[in-house]
């Protein structure tokens, strides 16, 4: 499950990829407002996505935040990943930190690896693949033909 911690993040750069084009710097308080993000805790985010180089910060009246490169240069898993770690859900289907799992009795012969590994890949595929600068295009509705069953009202079949 997505943290908090990672929600936030991936709210705020999107907002200062909408405002990659003009260059300027957004205060703190300003993306607390806007996103709806409690202040220290998002103070403690741009901390962390500075130190990953994601962003740029400036002390000052005329200070604030904005991204370190083209929003359309990073994408979503990166920024995940900076706060949750690998995407995959079991060590064992991770590309980045694989290890076996801590009960597992012979990985050569896992029933769940593979099909972890298939869910690490469908969700690295769309978030690999979603950049900043997409996701900070103004929202479309999904077609109703791309319902999941998770998403399907309740009692059709």
């Amino acid at each position: 499950m997505l943290s908090s911690k990672a929600k936030y993040a991936v709210r705020a750069v999107s907002m200062l990829a909408e405002r990659a084009e003009t260059e300027t710097w957004t205060q703190t308080a300003e993306i607390a407002e806007r996103e709806r993000i409690p202040r220290k805790f998002l103070e403690a985010i741009l901390v962390q996505l500075r130190d990953h180089g994601v962003l740029e910060s400036r002390r000052g009246s005329h200070g604030g935040h904005h991204l370190s490169r083209d929003p359309s240069q990073t994408s979503v898993a990166d920024i995940i990943r900076i706060f949750d770690g690998p995407l995959a859900l079991t060590p064992c289907a991770s590309v980045t930190r694989f290890r076996p799992c801590t009960d597992c009795v012979d990985i050569a012969a896992c029933r769940l690896q593979r099909l972890m590994r298939e869910a690490r890949d469908a969700v690295a595929g769309v978030l690999e693949n979603c950049s900043l600068a997409e996701l900070a295009m103004p929202t479309r509705r999904a077609p109703a033909s791309r319902r999941t069953r998770a998403t399907a009202p309740a009692g059709r079949s």
